[in-house]
């Protein structure tokens, strides 16, 4: 794992989290088999307002490694939120597996070019989310810590 945190350091991570992010929202939106953008359906909007808690712990886990700073409890909160995410993330896996499958149920149908290739994107962008997650979640035991609140005050040195 240290040859790992070599390579994509904990900044590459969360760029790379980012990036994954924006364009799963952007492809939240796209319909595969109709090759366009429905910005009107309430059911495309609830990844987007997911997706705002990842990047809000994205944000506190650069923020607590750059000020050098202790994990706190709200900090923990919006982890432990993100665990059941991460169930979400698991089922968009699922729907985006079985969208790319069933090429072969609608091949009689007029299915745009478009569809395996965006699809398959999907697929795969949607696989490494969680493991960017995952990775973050590390990055953030080594580089902030440990959550160890029953002992919080007798480690804070209000004097560094």
């Amino acid at each position: 794992m240290n040859t790992l945190s070599k390579i994509i350091t904990w900044k590459r991570n969360i760029l790379a989290s980012a990036a994954v992010l924006l364009t799963l929202i952007v492809l939240s939106f796209y319909g595969v088999y109709t090759n366009q953008f429905y910005f009107l359906k309430a059911d495309n909007y609830i990844f987007p307002i997911l997706t705002s808690v990842h990047f809000l712990y994205l944000y506190v886990v650069w923020f607590k490694i750059t000020e050098d700073e202790l994990p706190d409890p709200k900090m923990r909160n919006i982890e432990y939120v993100l665990y059941a995410i991460m169930i979400v993330y698991a089922f968009k896996i699922y729907d985006s597996i079985a969208v790319l499958n069933s090429i072969n149920l609608y091949g009689q149908h007029v299915i745009p070019a478009t569809f395996k290739p965006v699809a398959t994107l999907s697929v795969v962008l949607y696989s490494i989310l969680p493991i960017l997650t995952l990775y973050t979640f590390w990055l953030r035991k080594r580089y902030v810590g440990v959550y160890n609140f029953e002992n919080y005050n007798d480690n804070l040195n209000i004097w560094q």
